[in-house]
């Protein structure tokens, strides 16, 4: 039985990969001290309103001066979650 004349293949040359570019990761620079800033602001917002009886640093708002305090924490403590 005769035997088949066999198709030359191309050879294969591998074609060269994109070079990947570093992708930036981490935070602006700004991000850390805004962080502990707004934590450390509200904790001090919080220790004036209780050593002055209240008083400070707005008497307007009352007891809201908690509020307010605890606020600016809570906001600081969020931003070390989307901290890298």
């Amino acid at each position: 039985m005769p035997e088949s004349k066999g198709r030359k293949k191309a050879t294969y040359t591998p074609q060269e990969a994109p070079r990947a570019q570093k992708v930036k990761t981490g935070n602006p620079s700004w991000y850390v001290p805004v962080m502990l800033g707004l934590m450390i602001l509200g904790l001090l917002w919080v220790v004036t309103f209780y050593i002055t009886k209240q008083q400070y640093p707005i008497e307007a708002l009352g007891r809201w001066n908690l509020g307010v305090g605890f606020a600016l924490m809570l906001a600081g403590f969020g931003m070390t979650t989307n901290w890298r």
